[in-house]
C-alpha cells in the first residue's frame, strides 16, 4: 500500500509543483523544470524498490536512450506545429517518440555511451528548430482549470503502467519509456493554442537547455545505485542534474529568468 502511494503521489506532485512555478515565472522556466526527471525520477525509484538495484541500473542507462526519443518528439512537435493544428503535433510528435524509443528497446548499451548519445541529441536538437527572431519571454497565457489535475492524472498513469508492466517490459525496454513526453505534451500544445508557434519555440529551447541535467542524472543513477544504494545514487543524481541545468543556462547567457513574472500567477 506504501509503495502504491508513493507512484500515486509522488510524480504527480512534482509535476504539478514544477508547473505552478513555470506559470509564476515563465516559458524558459517553464521549460527547464519540465526538463527535470520529474517523472522518471519517481519511475527509476520504484522500479528499484520493486526489481532491485541492477534492474534499476540497467532501466537508468536504457531512459539515456529514452531521451534521444525525447529530442526526436521535440523536433518533430515543433516542426508540424508550424504547418498544422496542436493535435497533429501531438500525435506526430507522439509518434517520432515512439518509433526511436521502439528502436532503441532491442539494444542495450553502457551508460557512458547513452549519455553521449542524449548529450548529442540535445546539443542537434536546437539547430532543428524552426528559427524564429528572439523575443523577451512573454507572461504565460491563463491556462484552464483542469490543467493541473490533467498533468497530476497522466503522470500517475503513466508511472503505474510502467512501473506495473517492468517486469514484463525489461529493463531495457522500460527505461527508453521512461521519458514519455507526459508535461511537454500538456505545456507544449497549451503553448501552441495559446500563444502560437514561437513562444513554443521558446519553451522547447528551454527544455532542451536544461535537458542536459535529465541526462546526467539517469546516468549517475545507472552509475551509482548499485554501489552506492537507491538513496545515495538518487541524491547525487539530483544534485548533479540541478548543477547541469545551472551550467547550461551559464554557457548559454540566459538572463535571470525569474525576473520575467507572470501577470496571471
Amino acid at each position: 500500500m506504501d509503495l502504491l502511494l508513493v507512484k500515486l503521489l509522488l510524480a504527480p506532485a512534482l509535476v504539478v509543483g514544477s508547473s505552478l512555478a513555470g506559470r509564476r515565472w515563465g516559458h524558459e522556466v517553464s521549460g527547464l523544470l519540465v526538463a527535470l526527471p520529474l517523472v522518471a525520477g519517481p519511475i527509476l525509484l520504484i522500479t528499484e524498490l520493486e526489481h532491485g538495484r541492477h534492474f534499476a541500473a540497467r532501466t537508468a542507462a536504457a531512459s539515456l536512450l529514452g531521451l534521444v526519443a525525447l529530442a526526436s518528439f521535440v523536433v518533430v512537435f515543433a516542426q508540424v506545429a508550424r504547418r498544422t493544428g496542436w493535435l497533429s503535433a501531438v500525435l506526430a510528435g507522439w509518434l517520432a517518440f515512439l518509433a526511436v524509443a521502439l528502436a532503441f528497446g532491442q539494444v542495450s548499451i553502457a551508460a557512458g555511451f547513452g549519455l553521449a548519445l542524449a548529450s548529442g541529441a540535445f546539443a542537434l536538437a536546437p539547430r532543428l528548430l524552426p528559427a524564429d527572431p528572439y523575443e523577451q519571454d512573454l507572461p504565460l497565457a491563463e491556462l484552464p482549470r483542469w490543467d493541473l489535475p490533467a498533468r497530476a492524472i497522466a503522470t500517475a498513469l503513466l508511472v503505474l503502467g510502467l512501473t506495473g508492466a517492468a517486469a514484463g517490459l525489461g529493463p531495457t525496454m522500460t527505461g527508453v519509456l521512461t521519458p514519455f513526453p507526459v508535461s511537454n505534451t500538456v505545456l507544449a500544445a497549451f503553448v501552441l493554442v495559446l500563444e502560437g508557434p514561437v513562444q513554443l519555440d521558446d519553451f522547447f529551447r528551454g527544455f532542451l537547455r536544461g535537458a542536459y541535467g535529465f541526462a546526467l542524472f539517469c546516468f549517475l543513477v545507472a552509475v551509482l545505485v548499485i554501489p552506492l544504494g537507491p538513496i545515495a545514487a538518487f541524491a547525487i543524481a539530483l544534485c548533479g542534474a540541478l548543477a547541469a541545468q545551472w551550467l547550461a543556462r551559464l554557457l548559454a547567457g540566459a538572463p535571470p529568468a525569474i525576473g520575467s513574472a507572470r501577470a496571471n500567477p
